[in-house]
């Protein structure tokens, strides 16, 4: 009989490209990775992979048996979610996080998931969507809420929420009379999102449409730095008000009606690898979603 252990080494090293990858995400040594699939090979009568100085490739059979090396793995993580309760949900889930969410509704999740799924480990990485899908088609995350959705095969998409972007400015700039054309503002630079991000193109696309032939723009991928440069008057920002409530209430940052076209909002969906292992992030991100949905309820998005 084929051990159901030896075809799930099987596939993830055909996934992740390497005995050494397969062996850390399966908490195991190299040399007990090859004889898996030595034993494997053994039991099918067939070779599954090339190996030379190079690394390892799928041989042609080893391509076609990969597919229903998944299938056989993911009915039995199928099964496996169908008997437990929800309460016994646990292992690892590596969480990447845009910082935005991080101020918003994250901490209203943990606090679910701690009493939801007792067994269930979190570790939290926040940084930028590009690094975060990055991490995700390496696999070296599990699930992303992140600016979506992802395109990519074999991803999943969940909508989170949406955040409207406003152009924000700190009382010190005299930016004159309301509405304020893009020409004025661009007297100063514009404080925003990092540039290998949407917002970041969508303004500077505003600018030069508006004749801002070269837009001067400070990009960060930490909002605590957009957020200081705008209050400290070195120039204007566009960021999603919803981070800002104690900025806005003590009149340290104000929201600027801007002659312009509306700027495209922050559009979040948590996104996961399609797998023998995606039933709790799946799980998680269904958690976030009405999570989200409710916190949107509560303190509705203005611009």
């Amino acid at each position: 009989m084929i051990d159901l252990r030896n075809i799930e080494t099987f596939f993830w090293v055909a996934t992740l490209g390497g005995f050494r990858a397969a062996a850390e995400k399966l908490s195991a040594t190299q040399p007990a990775i090859s004889q898996r699939i030595a034993s494997l090979e053994s039991d099918l009568g067939v070779k599954l992979f090339e190996r030379d100085v190079r690394g390892i490739s799928l041989t042609a059979k080893g391509r076609e048996l990969l597919s229903h090396a998944e299938r056989m793995l993911q009915l039995r993580g199928d099964m496996l979610e169908a008997a437990r309760a929800k309460s016994v949900m646990s292992g690892t889930l590596r969480l990447g996080v845009s910082e935005t969410i991080v101020h918003t509704w994250l901490a209203h999740l943990m606090e679910y998931l701690h009493e939801a799924y007792p067994a269930l480990m979190v570790e939290i990485q926040v940084d930028t969507t590009t690094a975060l899908k990055s991490l995700l088609n390496s696999r070296q995350i599990d699930l992303a809420f992140l600016l979506g959705p992802m395109e990519e095969p074999r991803i999943e998409n969940v909508y989170l929420c949406q955040y409207p972007l406003s152009w924000l400015a700190s009382p010190k700039l005299k930016v004159g009379r309301a509405p304020i054309p893009l020409k004025r503002l661009a007297q100063w630079p514009v404080i925003t999102y990092s540039s290998t991000t949407e917002p970041h193109r969508a303004v500077r696309t505003l600018l030069q449409q508006a004749g801002v032939e070269s837009p001067r723009m400070y990009g960060s991928s930490a909002l605590s730095v957009i957020v200081r440069m705008a209050i400290d008057g070195i120039g204007t920002a566009v960021i999603a008000p919803v981070i800002l409530g104690t900025e806005l209430t003590q009149g340290q940052l104000r929201v600027l009606d801007v002659k312009a076209p509306e700027l495209p909002p922050l559009y979040y969906t948590a996104c996961w690898m399609q797998g023998p292992d995606s039933a709790i992030p799946r799980t998680v991100a269904r958690a976030a979603q009405q999570i989200a949905k409710a916190e949107a309820r509560r303190h509705p998005a203005k611009p």
